[in-house]
């Protein structure tokens, strides 16, 4: 689908994310993708069914962006669709004590998901070259040595049949502001709201800067990067559906092949 492959940062050349409009939603309307969205989200589980019965390959889906961008709203929405027996999400804080003691891969490699499941990372290894960029918390040669062994294990996963998909989700600074006053004003959700984003805010354009670089350098063809436009959460949902459902079914999932002898067993 054309509006889907735009969205498919290529592997070559230079993408700029300031010319990704995140209202975009390629004139299509909430009623009519809210409408399509069910049986996306039933294909989605029945493949991810066949995934865990053929035990050959996992998926694993990366999940980035800026704060109130709709992480834990795709996790809500749309990777609900998944059982969660076969179906695990991280979220990755701050390391820890014990994951600063080894390299920065470490925690991501030991939640990699196995043969048979799904995988979710809410936040991951990208944090350590955005984050670690924008606060200064590595030096420069650090993080570029960091961007090359992100390609090489992201590419040594997918030999190992990890199928791996990422995922920007792109909103406006506006539509930041609007969500975090909308929180505020939730009793519900005034618990999400915290200093860090208020001061993150301030350095916005070094954050696109550092996200635009970090996709440039590590959209793969094993391992691709797709910039989500996410004002519009019904929009964001429906293209993370729709993307997901066209990896599975192109991941050619089978169910085992039964031994001639079964057919004749009795029972």
């Amino acid at each position: 689908m054309k509006y889907i492959k735009e969205l498919l940062i290529p592997t070559a050349g230079h993408m700029d994310l300031s010319k990704f409009d995140p209202d975009d939603t390629f004139g299509k309307t909430r009623d009519e993708l809210d409408n399509k969205l069910p049986k996306l989200k039933s294909i989605m589980s029945e493949l991810q069914y066949k995934l865990y019965v053929e035990n050959e390959k996992s998926l694993l889906i990366v999940l980035q962006g800026m704060d109130t961008s709709g992480k834990d709203g795709i996790i809500r929405h749309v990777i609900s669709a998944f059982n969660p027996v076969s179906c695990r999400v991280e979220s990755f804080k701050l390391p820890t004590s014990e994951e600063l003691a080894h390299d920065f891969l470490w925690r991501i490699h030991k939640a990699v998901p196995r043969k048979g499941l799904v995988g979710v990372f809410n936040r991951s290894h990208y944090e350590d070259v955005v984050e670690a960029r924008v606060q200064n918390l590595v030096p420069e040669s650090m993080r570029l040595k960091r961007i090359n062994q992100i390609r090489q294990f992201e590419i040594m996963l997918a030999e190992n049949n990890v199928e791996i998909l990422k995922f920007y989700l792109h909103i406006s600074k506006q539509e930041q502001k609007k969500r975090l006053l909308e929180r505020l004003s939730d009793p519900d959700k005034q618990w999400k709201v915290d200093e860090e984003d208020y001061k993150k805010r301030k350095k916005w354009g070094e954050y696109m800067n550092a996200y635009t670089d970090a996709i440039n350098n590590c959209s793969i063809k094993k391992a691709p990067w797709y910039v989500i436009p996410a004002n519009r959460k019904w929009f964001r949902n429906w293209a993370i559906s729709k993307i997901i459902t066209n990896t599975l079914i192109e991941m050619k999932i089978r169910y085992p092949i039964s031994s001639p002898h079964h057919k004749n067993m009795k029972i």
